[in-house]
């Protein structure tokens, strides 16, 4: 995305590290940057502000984050106006430590602090300036983008198709549950849910800029509203509620959300996928292990058999419904017989994809401590095999669609054809060339599966068909 503005000739750049959440947070920066007259640069040897926004979840991010914060320490040295500015978790979490590291970083802003950037940014003189506060009674601050309608008004020139009609839209940040192995309840603090107001009036300004699509965010959205009032009277107010809420804006297309915990998923929450036509059947539910073992080692407060009975309830109100899920190998303790556990959820729940890790101790976390910690060889060799089994099972699971028409969003308008999703998440890539624009959604027939994509066909039919796990 390049934004244009005449007021000020300072220009910035964000690489963003990590999740989804920190994806959104790289958006509100970008906007508030340009709001201040900032102009975004693709070149990051070239802007005049560099930020980093950081993510210290797995081990593998925080160590791509430092090794370009030291690439630049030469950039700098070139430009020595130049202002670096590391964001995120790994900034809340290194703080101080991280200036006296890194003396060619002016600022670290915390995750807290995420809003107030733009006058932190100004009132740099060449000392390092570290904000990372952290408090139990942060609100998440009213932000409406403005930055979707100055485009639509064209104010702003927006070049990435994908911006325009699929956004994130943060409904609550931090965590309370405190898993063994996780930073964020030290990175982003205790879990607290925006008001329904602001998050409903951020969606209406999204759909009438023309978002067709819209992902809600949280570490843990089953529960919303639970910890701290979100409604003005302060009523109860539910994550399911807050799905119909949004769901009835006219104009959107598509509902998603990410992530769940299957410890606080609601039978409310289950009947959404088969209540609510927008909403995609499409669920991220992360088992993390298959042992009780180690699921309480890890404090996940669910058992194995807790989990499959929520997978056996989703799939009873949506038999249609794409499961992934992310699994940790290697837990500290996690022995040969909790690994087959593990493999053996996988072939019972049979998930469309996963994000699979070797465990890496984190900084703060309980489970740096633990003893029994298992060697790199072994873990190695336990992802390999699940992600291989993981691999087969994906494809076996797409084939089930070769011989479907399925609704698909166009993504992105190419030379060779079309990108687009399914509602289950499916990238389809389409060899012809229609006359269409991202957002879109247009009909296709499914006629080839990979472990990763499909491919298809346009089909004017207007037939959709799915298809039943069983």
């Amino acid at each position: 995305m390049a934004l244009n503005n005449t007021m000020k000739q300072s220009s910035f750049t964000i690489k963003t590290f990590g999740c989804q959440m920190n994806v959104r947070d790289s958006e509100i920066m970008a906007q508030l940057l340009a709001e201040k007259g900032y102009v975004e640069s693709m070149e990051m040897e070239d802007a005049d502000v560099v930020i980093l926004n950081t993510c210290s979840i797995r081990a593998k991010a925080e160590q791509k984050a430092m090794s370009m914060l030291g690439a630049l320490r030469k950039a700098k040295r070139r430009r020595p106006g130049m202002k670096i500015c590391v964001a995120g978790c790994v900034a809340q979490q290194e703080g101080q430590e991280l200036c006296q590291r890194m003396d060619h970083v002016d600022l670290v802003i915390g995750t807290q602090n995420l809003y107030e950037l733009a006058g932190l940014l100004e009132g740099i003189d060449g000392t390092s300036k570290v904000a990372i506060s952290m408090s139990d009674s942060y609100e998440i601050p009213a932000f409406i983008p403005a930055m979707p309608k100055l485009i639509s008004q064209g104010e702003l020139q927006d070049t990435s198709p994908a911006r325009s009609f699929r956004k994130f839209l943060t409904i609550m940040q931090g965590c309370n549950n405190y898993c063994t192995y996780c930073v964020v309840p030290y990175t982003r603090g205790r879990e607290i849910s925006r008001k329904v107001n602001d998050i409903i009036e951020e969606a209406h300004v999204l759909v009438e800029a023309g978002v067709q699509e819209i992902t809600l965010l949280g570490q843990n959205v089953n529960s919303y509203g639970r910890t701290n009032p979100v409604t003005a009277e302060g009523n109860e107010y539910s994550f399911a509620q807050l799905l119909r809420d949004v769901a009835a804006i006219e104009g959107l297309k598509r509902l998603r959300f990410t992530t769940s915990n299957p410890k606080d998923l609601s039978l409310d929450l289950m009947r959404c996928f088969s209540e609510i036509e927008i909403l995609c059947p499409q669920f991220h539910l992360p088992v993390q292990s298959g042992s009780n073992i180690v699921l309480s080692k890890m404090n996940r407060k669910y058992t194995r058999e807790l989990y499959l009975q929520k997978v056996a309830e989703l799939r009873s109100f949506r038999p249609d419904i794409a499961l992934s899920t992310d699994v940790i190998v290697g837990f500290p303790g996690e022995t040969d017989a909790d690994f087959e556990q593990t493999m053996e959820i996988l072939e019972e729940v049979r998930f469309h994809s996963s994000f699979s890790f070797k465990y890496s101790d984190r900084p703060g976390t309980r489970s740096a401590d633990f003893d029994e910690k298992v060697d790199e060889q072994v873990k190695s060799e336990r992802l390999s095999r699940f992600q291989k089994r993981q691999d087969q099972i994906c494809l076996e699971q797409n084939s089930l669609y070769v011989g479907k028409i399925l609704p698909v969003m166009i993504e992105k308008v190419t030379e060779d054809g079309l990108v687009a999703r399914t509602v289950t998440n499916h990238i389809v890539h389409v060899k012809e060339k229609i006359t269409c624009s991202p957002g879109d959604i247009v009909n296709v027939t499914i006629h080839h599966a990979g472990q990763h994509s499909l491919n298809g066909r346009i089909d004017s039919t207007n037939q959709y068909q799915g298809y039943s796990h069983d």
